[in-house]
């Protein structure tokens, strides 16, 4: 009993650290237009800065792995967490566009590194508490973010400024590590007598099957996040109203699926679970291509969202289950594939819409989406056991 309270303690903390994240990265994407006005930016630059923060990111998750692998992930957490915290509050200034760069590309580490971290985290607890969480914790995320939008929009019609959302994204990030480091994971999941066995030979293997539905995911993510309000703005020439309302219904199908993906996934399967997610997926972003109308669409995003809600944790828990001795290591790794299909998600698509316009752009979620449902096989086959916890290590691997 007092483990289970010990446990759940530990997983509210770390829907905390989630919360957080989710929040102040809306905080950033929805202030983009006030810090670009801000700034005199124009839509070049601030798509070579998002370029930057996603390779940035790339390169915290590292360094996150790095960090959980000497002192643990609690501590790369709350590392993070602090980078992060700092960016968010430095944004609310005006500086130099080269200033202003530099603090988002410092940003962008920290997000990586809480990225990963989180994941690592909530590993631990779900081996701890013996049942699925990871659903309900990413959850907490994408609740932030809708959070986070609608503050925005209150202040903006309030005439408020956005580092008012900003400035409170950075707080709550701080309040986190000071209230909740205690309540963290303290263990490490990479135990050195497991460094040399044939069970860490195959990481690579985790990591590549892993690491493909998390890459389809975003990149189904990062072509709805991106280009819904474009689309229906451009193409369906939806009114001003009715734009943001493709993204919200995405969102809102997120929350959804998250919230009781931890009653369904053990229920029917982690195979028959991502067949599921990729298929319906598919089918939302084939019906964007398939039907040019303004409900369609909608519908389609929606249906998007209820796929990548679940195959997120999926993916990320059971590349936790495969590796039990070097999950820290392993998510770290997966995590990485994060990056690169939010960025062909949101380059590719714009790239191509142009030449052949968004709605047929969106098939390549769809052509990618399709062409992982091979991978599920692999990802049957892949372990079942729960994250190994060993006692903290200061001494590297």
């Amino acid at each position: 009993m007092r483990n289970e309270v010990s446990g759940r303690r530990r997983a509210g903390w770390i829907g905390a650290g989630y919360a957080a994240q989710g929040f102040g990265y809306a905080a950033v994407v929805t202030a983009l237009p006030a810090f670009k006005s801000r700034q005199g930016l124009d839509d070049a630059f601030v798509s070579v800065i998002l370029l930057l923060v996603c390779v940035a990111a790339a390169g915290g998750s590292v360094l996150a792995d790095r960090a959980a692998a000497r002192w643990g992930s609690r501590y790369a957490l709350s590392g993070g967490l602090l980078a992060v915290a700092a960016g968010l509050a430095l944004t609310t200034f005006h500086t130099p566009t080269a200033v202003f760069t530099t603090i988002l590309i410092a940003y962008g580490i920290g997000l990586g590194a809480v990225d990963a971290s989180l994941s690592m985290q909530g590993v631990l607890v779900q081996a701890r508490l013996g049942r699925s969480v990871m659903s309900r914790l990413f959850a907490a995320y994408t609740a932030a973010a809708i959070t986070a939008a609608l503050l925005m929009s209150g202040f903006a019609a309030s005439g408020g400024g956005a580092a008012l959302a900003v400035g409170a994204a950075a707080v709550i990030a701080v309040l986190v590590v000071l209230f909740g480091f205690g309540s963290l994971e303290p263990a490490r999941t990479v135990m050195p007598e497991l460094a040399g066995d044939k069970r860490h030979d195959g990481t690579r293997h985790v990591v590549l099957v892993c690491g493909a539905f998390i890459f389809t995911a975003f990149l189904a993510d990062s072509a709805v996040s991106t280009w819904s309000s474009v689309y229906l703005d451009d193409s369906l020439l939806a009114t001003a109203a009715v734009v943001p309302l493709g993204y919200a219904a995405y969102q809102a199908a997120v929350l959804v699926s998250r919230l009781v993906g931890d009653h369904v996934v053990p229920r029917v399967g982690r195979g028959a679970a991502a067949v599921g997610s990729l298929v319906i997926c598919a089918v939302g972003c084939g019906i964007v291509v398939a039907v040019p109308e303004v409900i369609a669409a909608i519908a389609g995003f929606a249906l998007t969202g209820i796929g990548v809600g679940i195959l997120v944790p999926l993916a990320f828990s059971a590349a936790g289950q495969a590796a039990p001795g070097h999950s820290d290591e392993v998510i770290a790794r997966v995590n990485l594939f994060n990056y690169g299909g939010a960025l062909i998600g949101a380059v590719l698509l714009g790239a191509l819409s142009e030449p052949v316009g968004l709605r047929t752009a969106f098939l390549i979620p769809v052509i990618g989406l399709i062409a992982t449902l091979p991978v599920v096989r692999a990802l049957r086959k892949l372990p079942t056991e729960p994250a190994v916890i060993s006692p903290p290590a200061t001494a590297p691997r």
